[in-house]
């Protein structure tokens, strides 16, 4: 009943709730992207969702047609300001607030029995995965095989969190784990979940 309607409704109102608080803040990035891009501010990329099925997910573009990252650029991507657009996604319903990270094609369109349902579940913002991997981003930046070490180490410890999430699903969950996140974007403490 949580996951059908109580979850849709929460997200609905948060999204449109969040929206309208962060309005001028998010004109304010796109106009700062805009002058330094001298380009479109907003980036778009096809993800996997909910049933397996793709869809557009949005974001501010955080990284130069160089491909750097200036400073302006790296505090949006710490701070996950640049995720923000992606309350557009939840109020389109492609998208939740707590569920497993969006991945491009490769990946969760091709989970084993085991964990395939987790393809049921809308991908979120947050999640015991998120949370767990919130530098992500540096860990890769460590290794001298980034993508192997992906899909051999953080991948498979994604999929066993997101699996413990599609059983733990509840509106008590989603609560804690959106307090949790919101904790953990202040600096006010830092998560590791265990699997």
């Amino acid at each position: 009943m949580y996951i059908k309607f109580g979850k849709v409704l929460l997200d609905t109102f948060l999204a449109i709730l969040l929206l309208a608080i962060l309005f001028p803040i998010l004109l304010l990035i796109s106009i700062v992207l805009l002058l330094l891009h001298k380009d479109s501010p907003f980036f778009t990329q096809i993800r996997v969702g909910q049933h397996v099925k793709t869809f557009k997910i949005y974001k501010f573009k955080t990284i130069t047609s160089t491909g750097e990252i200036p400073p302006f650029m790296k505090f949006l991507r710490k701070t996950k300001l640049d995720e923000t657009l992606q309350l557009f996604n939840i109020i389109k319903q492609e998208m939740s607030f707590v569920g497993p990270r969006p991945d491009v094609p490769g990946y969760y369109d091709q989970l084993s029995t085991e964990f395939r349902s987790i393809s049921d579940l809308k991908p979120g913002l947050t999640g015991y995965a998120s949370l767990k991997f919130s530098n992500e981003e540096y860990l890769l930046s460590k290794q001298k095989n980034p993508h192997k070490y992906n899909d051999e180490v953080i991948f498979p410890q994604k999929l066993r969190l997101n699996l413990k999430y599609r059983k733990e699903i509840s509106f008590t969950t989603d609560l804690k784990l959106l307090f949790i996140t919101f904790l953990v974007v202040l600096n006010l403490t830092n998560y590791d979940t265990k699997i």
